[in-house]
């Protein structure tokens, strides 16, 4: 499948802004974005494949401030992260395929330092789930008032919650309710990535779209919480 690089740089860059010192990074897959936060003071990488993890480590080189476990998020176990005293979790693209969202806010909410952060790319608006969904294995959509209840329930405060990537939201809705794709094609990736991407992505630093393919959002762990 075609990879969309700049638009993958648009959104670490997003997340970039809000990252501390000490990360967990739910779902670090084989280190995309971990990458990005090498000069941070400790990461602790999570993903439920061994293999991902394994090859994070080995494209990485084996940092001395990156360490690994293959751990899910919603288990008991993490929970014992709390010794880390993480001051943010980054978890880009990967809550819409955990089970259960609730439990995943609760634990992550858990091992955070006071005043401290998580911050999820989400997909955006229920109604566009199919298909492509489907063969992702996403669970669930997001709206921004459904996602703000959430958290605010787990007990984060909503500090930031936009929409992300305004053309993004049409394609998105094409593919699934017009053409009724598994999966966007080749062509589609690219075109967006090489001539959407570089203009839509410098708008869209200064005004906040009115829909978007995702949702953007940063959580904090309140005083007393």
């Amino acid at each position: 499948m075609q990879k969309a690089e700049r638009y993958f740089a648009w959104q670490a860059g997003m997340a970039l802004e809000h990252v501390g010192q000490r990360i967990i990074e739910v779902g670090c897959g084989t280190g995309n974005f971990t990458r990005h936060m090498l000069d941070r003071e400790q990461i602790m990488g999570l993903d439920v494949v061994e293999d991902c993890v394994t090859h994070l480590r080995e494209r990485l080189g084996n940092p001395p401030n990156v360490q690994t476990r293959v751990l899910d998020v919603q288990q008991q176990e993490f929970l014992t992260l709390r010794d880390f005293r993480a001051d943010t979790v980054v978890c880009l693209n990967v809550l819409e395929h955990i089970g259960d969202d609730v439990l995943t806010l609760k634990h992550m909410h858990e091992v955070l330092v006071t005043g401290g952060r998580a911050i999820f790319l989400l997909p955006a608006a229920e109604a566009l789930y199919g298909p492509i969904d489907e063969k992702l294995g996403h669970f669930r959509r997001y709206s921004k008032s459904g996602w703000r209840a959430l958290a605010e329930s787990t007990g984060f405060r909503v500090a930031i919650c936009r929409n992300f990537n305004f053309p993004g939201f049409f394609g998105w809705w094409a593919n699934a309710k017009i053409f009724k794709r598994e999966q966007q094609s080749a062509s589609q990736i690219e075109f967006f990535d090489n001539k959407v991407v570089p203009v839509i992505s410098r708008i869209e630093r200064w005004m906040e779209p009115p829909v978007g393919q995702s949702i953007f959002t940063v959580l904090e762990k309140k005083a007393g919480a």
